[in-house]
């Protein structure tokens, strides 16, 4: 089976939008996506890039095409669980330290489907500490020990590895998508990416 990653960043509601569609990729051809944090604003940093939110200002027409291929996927997958975060762009340095956090607590699927769901599906301002705390205990997360956890060396010095190791492999945002060594950028290219899997199968 080849192996297929995930290079995510909560920030990028394109990133949940993919994170909502891989379950059925997975059941249809019995592979499992192995999700790999990354800070965006990282490698935004590393390869001179900005997000669409910078680069469409005052650009005609692109930001409304943009919208409605948003609105034609989410049709397309039955997606109901997805609101424009109020507070974006939000800032996921802590939140992405938190995903290797919950990685070596053994719960890190779950902590990504909760804060997925705070920043997307019942949008909270997720880079104040206060909320964030608050989201987690919600969601009976150890809000606690991942805050401990988020702010040791080992932690940033992981993510920031993550991040610089995407970039070298071509990674320019999120969410990016490596079938064995073939890269794949944006939700769109999941037809691909399933196409890419099939054939490896």
């Amino acid at each position: 089976m080849p192996k297929v990653e995930f290079l995510f960043d909560f920030g990028s509601p394109n990133a949940y939008l993919s994170h909502l569609v891989i379950p059925d990729i997975e059941k249809r051809q019995g592979v499992r996506f192995e999700y790999v944090p990354i800070l965006l604003g990282g490698v935004f940093k590393l390869t001179n890039n900005r997000s669409p939110a910078e680069t469409n200002v005052g650009i005609r027409n692109k930001p409304e095409y943009q919208k409605l291929e948003t609105e034609r996927f989410i049709r397309q997958h039955g997606i109901t669980l997805f609101r424009l975060n109020p507070f974006f762009p939000v800032n996921t340095l802590m939140i992405m330290r938190g995903a290797v956090a919950a990685r070596k607590l053994g719960i890190f699927a779950r902590y990504v489907d909760e804060v997925y769901r705070h920043m997307w599906a019942d949008p909270k301002k997720l880079d104040d500490p206060a909320v964030l705390r608050a989201a987690l205990v919600e969601s009976n997360l150890p809000a606690d020990r991942l805050f401990e956890l988020a702010q040791t060396p080992e932690v940033k010095d992981a993510l920031l590895a993550e991040t610089q190791r995407a970039v070298e492999r071509g990674t320019f945002g999120s969410p990016t998508f490596f079938v064995d060594e073939e890269i794949y950028f944006g939700k769109d290219r999941l037809r691909d990416v399933e196409e890419a899997i099939a054939r490896k199968k």
